[in-house]
């Protein structure tokens, strides 16, 4: 890392040091941990209220992306080298520089920022997946958004308008509804 700025990274280094040591498969571990994390941030954000399609969508997709993660030495995880090392490694910077944006949106409370940002860190960890694991079948986003959305749609038609839902008004209808079946027992 340059002293510069905490955020930048030397990847060459970073290669050189992962083929050196053995350890090419590291980065699937890194992504899978990476991806976690801020997929429990924006978890804990969105929790206080009822999540949009958008942000149930996001959620999904980084479930998807992380769902059955193989350990580092499971027999359908291939050893990477050279090339393909680097156009892992690229995906970890991209990675790595959503991730910044996502940190700066959460500061900011910008939960639509957080929402788009969480899709595209889920994107490159999907790519860093498929490079290792390439027999895994990963769905896209637009995949997993098509579905959230059927089901908000379905949702959302269930909601009747006339009900605004407080408390006191459901409780109301409750006795309107228990003095009409009273009155219509006694006729």
């Amino acid at each position: 890392m340059s002293e510069n700025n905490e955020n930048e990274y030397d990847f060459d280094e970073m290669v050189r040091r992962a083929e050196a040591s053995g350890e090419r498969n590291i980065w699937l571990r890194v992504a899978a941990e990476r991806l976690s994390i801020v997929r429990y941030v924006f978890l804990v954000q969105i929790e206080d209220g009822i999540p949009t399609a958008p942000q149930r969508a996001a959620l999904e997709y980084a479930d998807a992306v992380l769902i059955g993660w193989p350990d580092t030495d499971a027999e359908d995880v291939v050893d990477v080298q050279g090339d393909e090392l680097r156009v892992i490694t690229g995906h970890v910077k991209m990675m790595e520089e959503y991730i910044s944006r996502f940190r700066e949106c959460e500061r900011e409370n910008n939960i639509d920022g957080m929402t788009d940002v969480l899709i595209r860190i889920s994107e490159q960890v999907a790519e860093i997946r498929k490079r290792f694991q390439p027999g895994f079948p990963l769905p896209t986003f637009a995949e997993i958004r098509r579905v959230v959305q059927e089901e908000w749609d379905e949702d959302m038609d269930r909601i009747d308008p006339d009900s605004s839902g407080s408390a006191s008004e459901v409780e109301n209808e409750s006795k309107a509804e228990d003095a009409e079946q009273r009155a219509g027992g006694q006729a």
